[in-house]
């Protein structure tokens, strides 16, 4: 994710657009996917930004919208994208960051066009929130449960934000395996060294794979013999575990 916004000053807002959109992207096919993340709404760079990112001939996969309060945000971004590239394929990624985006998230999520996930951002949630101290692991159930929520309810990936270090110490395996666990479909890293932890992390294990395909297997077969539920292995195997199993199978097909 290349930064126009925090990792920016104000006064370098337009040199930092110029060089992504100057940039020699020839070499682009053998990198991953590219997300730039924009200045919010209301802010004097936003539409400017979106305009040189949706109209530069660069390999831009999706736009991190910062800030995310309200559909008429992630209306506005779409309109702008739509008006001055409207063949782009680009997506939106709402970050929600601030106490109004997180009461709003219903709002947010009530009319996905372009909008493809929902990632929860502590750093700027906390601050608009009042949090003293640091709570990198812990106090962060609700806002965690109410983006997962949403993003589930629209269809959309939900993305657990950054651990707020470069470390990968034990602290922050535990987060990401508690973060992969809740189900989330990613997490963000701050340094490159912390993305074979998320990598692994978020990769469904081979044992994963196979009871997935065993359960939708046994529930096809159950279907074919006019049953709802089965049983595999002594357990009860249903519609409910059936939507489990294809979300493992298509984390291993992201993951390949």
């Amino acid at each position: 994710m290349l930064d126009l916004e925090d990792a920016v000053a104000p006064g370098d807002k337009d040199r930092a657009q110029a060089v992504i959109a100057g940039y020699d992207w020839t070499a682009a096919s053998e990198l991953p996917l590219i997300a730039v993340r924009i200045n919010a709404p209301r802010t004097p760079w936003c539409h400017r930004d979106l305009e040189a990112i949706a109209c530069a001939d660069i390999p831009v996969a999706s736009v991190v919208l910062p800030k995310a309060e309200s559909r008429a945000d992630v209306g506005f971004a779409e309109r702008l994208i739509d008006g001055v590239a409207p063949s782009s394929r680009l997506v939106l990624q709402a970050l929600v960051e601030t106490a109004r985006g997180l009461a709003n998230l219903a709002d947010i999520v009530s009319s996905p066009e372009r909008l493809g996930a929902l990632i929860l951002g502590y750093a700027d949630l906390g601050a608009s929130l009042g949090r003293r101290g640091d709570f990198p692991d812990s106090g962060w159930d609700v806002a965690r449960e109410q983006v997962l929520a949403a993003g589930r309810s629209a269809d959309l990936e939900a993305v657990d934000g950054p651990w707020l270090g470069v470390d990968t110490d034990e602290s922050f395996r535990r987060a990401v395996t508690a973060s992969a666990a809740r189900g989330f479909d990613a997490k963000w890293v701050i340094h490159p060294r912390q993305v074979a932890t998320v990598t692994e992390a978020f990769t469904p294990s081979q044992e994963e794979i196979a009871r997935a395909e065993a359960t939708l297997a046994a529930l096809e077969g159950g279907h074919a013999r006019g049953v709802g539920a089965v049983q595999l292995d002594g357990a009860l195997v249903d519609e409910a575990m059936a939507v489990a199993a294809r979300r493992v199978l298509s984390r291993a097909q992201a993951a390949s």
